[in-house]
């Protein structure tokens, strides 16, 4: 049993920052990898960032350089700087949990608006 609870989202000028928090609760449990992944209306979800649990990275495109992704034990964490109007979308945090004999489970956070004005 896995539940992840995310936090950060909120309004911003162009310009502005902001840090998105995500921890995983439960017991009993491995995780392979944790991200972030957006939406915005009548787009197709995204991964924007994602981290092992080795500490390797990546990230799309369109955020690198402005965005970093960042884990300590079982939370993830997203800065977000220099944000641009096309950064807004819901964004979900995202666990991948590894299952005895090879097998691997995604969940997901409720998600959290990110709004930036231009």
């Amino acid at each position: 049993q896995v539940q992840l609870v995310e936090s950060g989202g909120g309004l911003v000028q162009a310009g502005g920052t902001l840090r998105l928090s995500c921890a995983a609760s439960g017991s009993g449990f491995s995780i392979n990898a944790m991200g972030w992944y957006r939406q915005a209306p009548g787009k197709q979800r995204e991964l924007v960032a994602g981290i092992t649990s080795g500490g390797s990275t990546n990230y799309a495109d369109s955020v690198k350089g402005r965005f970093t992704i960042s884990r300590d034990k079982n939370a993830v964490y997203l800065q977000m700087n220099s944000l641009k109007s096309e950064d807004t979308a819901v964004y979900y945090c995202n666990a991948r949990i590894r299952y005895p004999w090879d097998m691997n489970r995604d969940y997901w956070g409720q998600g959290t608006q990110v709004t930036v004005s231009s």
